[in-house]
């Protein structure tokens, strides 16, 4: 297929799985990062390499025009920042990181480690005007487990995208045809910091968790008037030599000192 890709490197294993099939990328949209927690080094390099064009500029309706124009058959969001414009001539589809319509919203996967959910899934749905409420034409169950973290949920993601892909590409019309409506559905709200946030009497297993479900992110230890910005912390009963430890009742947030900032 003749396809157009939009997204960063959270789904970077989409694209290669896309490639993989045999796709045609004819153009690439992705977005500015921090390329500290979030990445779009990975999908440029990509794009570099096969000769993608690309662009960090936002999708708009005139792009769709331009690749309805040049037979684009199909485009494939995951991970981007802007909403997309629905334009009928392209069918566009969205890779989304839970069981819809349960978990519609820009970052479902920490909040179903902190709410201890037993399952999520991947999602491929048609691109709608409300958010992640378009027609269903793809869906798989996996279980999460009771050590789960943002970095093992995502490998449970990357797993199934090789066969859904394989399945989208090659039955597209029927899926996109026969797709399902979701109905009624849950929008989970974007995190905000007080949630990510945890001070020295925050429990063990709370703050175990609020790091498990934000591995790789920003979460904040606040201690009176002193803050720190922790990436890629853990929980420890005890401290660890050489890494920066932050006391909480019952253990610790441990982390690499690279990983620390103090805020001004």
């Amino acid at each position: 297929m003749k396809i157009a890709y939009i997204g960063i490197d959270l789904f970077l294993p989409a694209l290669e799985a896309l490639l993989a099939e045999g796709c045609e990328v004819t153009e690439l949209f992705t977005c500015r990062t921090d390329n500290l927690t979030e990445f779009n080094t990975g999908i440029t390099a990509l794009a570099e390499r096969r000769g993608i064009p690309y662009t960090m500029e936002r999708i708009t309706a005139a792009d769709f025009a331009r690749l309805q124009a040049d037979g684009c058959e199909m485009a494939v969001s995951a991970g981007y920042y802007y909403k997309i414009p629905v334009v009928p001539g392209v069918p566009t589809v969205n890779i989304h990181p839970s069981l819809l319509p349960y978990g519609r919203g820009g970052w479902p996967m920490p909040l179903d480690i902190l709410e201890c959910r037993r399952t999520s899934g991947v999602t491929v749905h048609k691109i709608a005007e409300g958010f992640d409420t378009g027609d269903i034409l793809l869906q798989r169950e996996f279980s999460l487990d009771a050590r789960e973290t943002l970095q093992t949920f995502m490998q449970k993601v990357y797993a199934l995208l090789p066969e859904m892909l394989h399945e989208l590409v090659t039955d597209f019309s029927t899926l996109y045809t026969n797709a399902r409506p979701q109905g009624e559905g849950v929008y989970l709200p974007m995190p905000d910091k007080a949630l990510y946030t945890f001070t020295p009497q925050t429990p063990f297993e709370q703050t175990d968790r609020l790091l498990r479900a934000f591995y790789g992110y920003d979460c904040y230890y606040r201690d009176g008037t002193d803050e720190y910005r922790l990436i890629g912390a853990s929980a420890s009963h005890e401290p660890e030599q050489g890494k920066a430890c932050f006391p909480v009742a019952g253990g610790f947030a441990v982390c690499d000192r690279q990983g620390v900032t103090k805020m001004k």
